[in-house]
């Protein structure tokens, strides 16, 4: 792995560019799903937008392919979250000297974030479950499109102000939907903890089989101390994730059953990946919608 990083790193000082490309727009490399599909409505056709990561691909354990070294290369922006969340692609991205990529989560304040014993960072990455940090992402974006390409700035402007316009009605539904569901029954039980910022806007007790990283395996205590909690709390359901294996919650299904009790599969959420390309839950928006309609539709 080290020789490969290095060679990445070689590969990438000698050979950065600078200037656009000759169709005149911009390059712009993203990483995870949720950031490829903001940079597109900001950017829309006037920038050519490449994402490393698919539809179920598990950005904690992503490594760099050589396909991936070329679009770096070729790259006039790179855009990732950050906080540690593409930790195996940081290696790459510290190590790159003519430009530099722009980690979308240093943008927010600190103090607001989610503390965390796991990652470096000691702050929760899994920061898109807030939709007021993603608008904040939507203007950063805005801003380095436009400084880099200042003749399509207010185009930028223009899809930034339709875009946080759509963010602003997705928070309206998800509020209205969530209301439908008492209280008492706000637990959410998922493969590992990516919705603690989610739980945290919504009132909801978020637990995690895997912890913050899915590069942790759960252990039996975890499955049984997890078991034993969802009996205490009378869960009615717990849910699978689209980049993570389901055996880990179809083996926590199977331990509250061993005690002699039921919990459902409520559905998959879409949770460090948005879903297939082409697909409403290929979007960041109707991502966001589906997930809180399978989550209060299993739960109340």
């Amino acid at each position: 792995m080290k020789k490969t990083i290095l060679l990445l790193a070689i590969i990438l000082t000698v050979s950065c560019k600078q200037d656009k490309q000759t169709n005149g727009k911009l390059n712009v490399v993203t990483t995870t799903t949720m950031i490829t599909d903001l940079v597109k409505n900001i950017g829309g056709d006037l920038i050519n937008v490449q994402g490393l990561m698919g539809s179920g691909v598990d950005p904690h354990l992503y490594k760099a392919s050589e396909g991936d070294v070329t679009k770096l290369v070729d790259a006039d922006i790179i855009f990732f979250n950050g906080l540690h969340l593409e930790g195996k692609l940081v290696e790459v991205f510290e190590k790159m000297t003519n430009k530099t990529p722009v980690a979308l989560a240093e943008e927010l304040d600190k103090t607001t974030l989610i503390g965390s014993d796991y990652f470096a960072s000691n702050y929760d990455p899994h920061v898109w479950f807030n939709i007021d940090y993603f608008k904040l992402f939507a203007k950063k974006v805005t801003q380095i499109l436009s400084d880099k390409d200042p003749e399509n700035s207010a185009n930028y402007i223009e899809n930034k102000a339709k875009y946080l316009a759509k963010l602003d009605t997705l928070q309206k539904k998800i509020n209205a939907t969530i209301e439908m569901l008492p209280k008492d029954k706000r637990i959410l039980v998922t493969a590992h903890d990516a919705f603690n910022y989610f739980g945290k806007n919504y009132g909801f007790e978020v637990v995690g089989l895997q912890g913050l990283s899915t590069a942790t395996e759960a252990g039996v205590q975890d499955v049984q101390k997890l078991a034993a909690f969802i009996i205490e709390k009378d869960v009615k359901a717990i849910f699978i994730e689209s980049s993570v294996p389901k055996r880990t919650i179809e083996a926590l299904q199977a331990a509250v059953k061993s005690k002699g009790h039921e919990v459902v599969i409520g559905g998959t959420l879409y949770s460090d990946a948005l879903g297939n390309a082409g697909t409403v839950e290929g979007t960041y928006i109707g991502m966001f919608e589906y997930n809180v309609n399978t989550i209060v539709n299993a739960l109340k």
